[in-house]
This record gives C-alpha cells, sequence and structure tokens, in this order.
C-alpha cells in the first residue's frame, strides 16, 4: 500500500462515517480511494481501474465525467447556480418539468422537486394522505406496500419498506404499512408462470384494500423489479392489476422508479411496460446522470387540483432548500437530451441481449440459479446456504474488484447494471472477469 493512499484512507476512516457499512470492517478491509473517473472506469489513487458494473449505485448513466453533461453544467454555473423556488422560478427547473411530463403525455403533468429518493417518497406519501384530506377523506391515511420492497431509509419511508435489516432498529419511530405479498417471480412453483405469481400477490393486494377499506390512502410499489430484494423481477401484468384495484378500491397508486426510471427497465418509465401511469412517480439517481442531487415527484391533475385552493392550509406545505436547483435541473436537462440525441433506448434494448449473451458463462455455472434479465438490469443468484450466504457478498465485490470490476451483490444475488456506454467487447470481458471472480468466491466458501 503506497503512503499516498495509506494516508488518504486512514484520513477518511478519521473522519467519514460511511453509508450503509460497519465501520470495524474497514479497519481490515480499507475503502478504495477514489481519484478520478471516466466513462465506465473509476481509477484509484494507486494507478488501478475498475469497471463501474453497478453505475456507482445505479445513478450514472452515461458514463464518468461525461463532455456533454460536464459542458452543460460549465455554462449554467456562469448563469445560476441556485435560487429558492418559493415564489421564483427559472428556465431549468420548467424546461425538466415540461420535458418529463410530455414523456408521459401529460397524464402526470406536475412535477414537485426534492434532492434523494427518500425524500421524494415521504413527498408523495403526504402528497396522496394531503390530497384524500382536502377532499373530505381524512380516514384515507394508511399505506400498503410490498413485501421485500425497499423505498428509503428516512422515517417515513422507512414505514413503506419492507427490509428488516434497515429498519428493525427504527420500528419504535415507524408507522408501519400493511405488507401485500410479493410478486417476484423467483417463488413460482414447478409449472407455474410469472403472471401466475403475480395474480396470487394481487389477490393478496384485494384482500387488504377489502378489510381496509376506506382506510387506504396509497399504495407504493417498485415496477418491474424491487431493486434492494435483491433484484427481485415481476410481470408487467402485476402493475396493470394493481392500477386496476386501486381504481377499484380509491387508493392512489405511487410507482417508486428511483432505481428503475430512466431507462434501466427498458423503457423510460417501467410503467409503460404495464400500459398503465400511476397517480404519483418518483424519480431520482439517474435522472441527473449520476451527477448532482435530484429527485422528483410527478402528479396527476386530479391530486394536484385537489391542493388548488385559496386557503394556504389546504396547499403543499413541504419544502427543501435545494428544491430545484438549476446545476441539478442542468444536468438532468443533458441527460435526456443525450436520451433524445443518442436514441439511447432503443439502443438498450438492442443491446440487452448482447450483454445476455456476453453473461452466458456465468449464467450456465451450475452454482447459479434464477437468472433472470429487465432491460438493462441483469442479475442471478449464488447457491449458498449458511454461512457461506452471509459471506458471498462480501467476498465476491473483493474478487471482482482484484479483477477491476466494481460489483455489490445484494445477499447472494449478484447483479449487473452498468452505464448505458458499455458495448460489446467490453461486455464479453465484463463477463469473463465475473465467472472468474464467482468461482475463486464459490470455491473459497
Amino acid at each position: 500500500m503506497s503512503a499516498p493512499w495509506s494516508s488518504l484512507v486512514a484520513r477518511s476512516l478519521r473522519s467519514v462515517w460511511h453509508p450503509c457499512t460497519q465501520m470495524r470492517r474497514h479497519e481490515s478491509v480499507p475503502p478504495i480511494a477514489i481519484t478520478r473517473a471516466h466513462g465506465l472506469w473509476l481509477h484509484d489513487s494507486e494507478g488501478r481501474r475498475y469497471l463501474d458494473a453497478i453505475s456507482s449505485w445505479w445513478v450514472n448513466l452515461f458514463g464518468h465525467t461525461n463532455a456533454r453533461i460536464n459542458a452543460a453544467l460549465v455554462e449554467q454555473l456562469g448563469q445560476l447556480e441556485h435560487a429558492m423556488l418559493a415564489g421564483f422560478t427559472h428556465e431549468p427547473v420548467v424546461a425538466l418539468s415540461e420535458q418529463l411530463a410530455a414523456l408521459t403525455g401529460q397524464a402526470l403533468g406536475h412535477c414537485f422537486y426534492a434532492s434523494d429518493g427518500a425524500s421524494a417518497v415521504e413527498i408523495a406519501l403526504k402528497m396522496s394522505v394531503h390530497a384524500w384530506r382536502n377532499g373530505g377523506q381524512p380516514d384515507k391515511n394508511e399505506f400498503i406496500c410490498i413485501a421485500g420492497g425497499y423505498h428509503g431509509e428516512t422515517v417515513g419511508a422507512l414505514g413503506v419498506t419492507d427490509t428488516p435489516l434497515f429498519r428493525s432498529a427504527y420500528e419504535s419511530l415507524l408507522r408501519p404499512a400493511h405488507v401485500a405479498a410479493s410478486p417476484d417471480a423467483r417463488q413460482a412453483a414447478p409449472g407455474e408462470s410469472a403472471q401466475e405469481v403475480a395474480a396470487r400477490a394481487l389477490d393478496d393486494v384485494e384482500r387488504i384494500l377489502q378489510q381496509r377499506q376506506g382506510r387506504i390512502a396509497a399504495l407504493i410499489v417498485e415496477p418491474l423489479v424491487q431493486c434492494a430484494a435483491g433484484m427481485a423481477m415481476h410481470d408487467p401484468a402485476y402493475i396493470r392489476g394493481l392500477r386496476h384495484l386501486c381504481d377499484r378500491y380509491g387508493a392512489h397508486l405511487i410507482a417508486d422508479e428511483i432505481a428503475v426510471g430512466c431507462g434501466r427497465t427498458g423503457s423510460f418509465f417501467a410503467c409503460e411496460q404495464a400500459g398503465v401511469w400511476p397517480d404519483l412517480l418518483c424519480l431520482s439517481k439517474g435522472i441527473s446522470g449520476g451527477y448532482l442531487p435530484l429527485s422528483l415527484v410527478m402528479s396527476s391533475e386530479a391530486i394536484y387540483q385537489a391542493f388548488y385552493d385559496d386557503d394556504v392550509r389546504r396547499g403543499f406545505l413541504h419544502s427543501h432548500s435545494y428544491t430545484g436547483n438549476p446545476l441539478a435541473c442542468r444536468a438532468a436537462l443533458a441527460t435526456l437530451a443525450i436520451f433524445a440525441e443518442d436514441a439511447v433506448l432503443e439502443r438498450n434494448r438492442a443491446f440487452a441481449p448482447v450483454l445476455a449473451a456476453a453473461l452466458q458463462p456465468l449464467a450456465q455455472d451450475e452454482r447459479v440459479r434464477h437468472v433472470r434479465q429487465r432491460g438493462m438490469i441483469w442479475a442471478c443468484d449464488a447457491v449458498l446456504e449458511g454461512s457461506a450466504a452471509a459471506a458471498f457478498s462480501r467476498r465476491m465485490a473483493a474478487e471482482a474488484a482484484q479483477r477491476e470490476v466494481l460489483v455489490r451483490p445484494i445477499g447472494t444475488s449478484l447483479y449487473l447494471m452498468p452505464p448505458y456506454l458499455l458495448d460489446e467487447e467490453q461486455a464479453h470481458w465484463l463477463g469473463r472477469q465475473l465467472h472468474a471472480a464467482f468461482a475463486a468466491t464459490m470455491e473459497a466458501l
């Protein structure tokens, strides 16, 4: 370990409390000191490189230090870096809102901004309850979430998150939601299809809606892929069914597309593949291309109108200091421009089979099961149990890093969510490196 790297890591461990990390483990496995990045690659202070196969926690769509996003931000820096959005407005936030609304065909025509995904979820939950209250139905203040679902780690978002690792320590602070069965296609019985699994899960949602009729404000779901549940994928019929049930029982449908939006699943919005729109849709992560914190909630006209009144108490009184920050919005506009100019969605749909083919050696390994893919998200599960299963994530990440690949498995689920500029040659290189890392991990465990 060279002196500069050792010094930087030591300083980090003295002063930085890293997220989702047991800091004591860094005494034996120090964090990697990244000094620069370009395209698919992160570079550390020892001269090693790592292909960013998970887009730095699912945010980086078009590569690091992207020239077009860089240029847009430089231009914006010379015009306006920030202005409060209460009582003021500016071109980047207006243009971004217009373009996003157009992508929904105006089905979701109003955008409310925040900085991170958990905040967007809390905004959507508050909007739903407040809209029902403004409509004379204050008893509609309960939520349904999906087993294994993840929506953030603030107190409100944890209330609709069904991931014990994140929420168990804070149960006393939470207002729990009703948890409906997951539509995870991995649960299929022999001979059962993904659509049949979805149908069973919908029956459980309807059971809750019937039991709590007149009390449910909204149901929140990650459309098509429950990411933190190990990339649990379900049939689009499930989202269509949720739309039907929410309409039938008078509940809002909230689509958390923070991770699965912005083209990850093959369409810009995952809900498009089900042919329906939610009442509220949350976006973050990739919307700014991985550059700056930005999140937003897109709202239907009906919910927007529920707040439109002379009485300030009926308004949506929620705010963040950096709401609609011009720099973040400009990064998002540059991101949308790349989608349009480079026909990104069409390219991704054509490239998804190439990615699958490159990963075939790993997919065919007898120690792998539940190989699955939705657009540019690919995943599989290692066949492990007990202490070996518990150790898989850390060991696999370390073996991959030794082979110049950044991955972060979830339990025994190994997944890829790479930036969209991965090409065929790089995909096959990635497939070989991952298979070698997987083999080494399984042999060690």
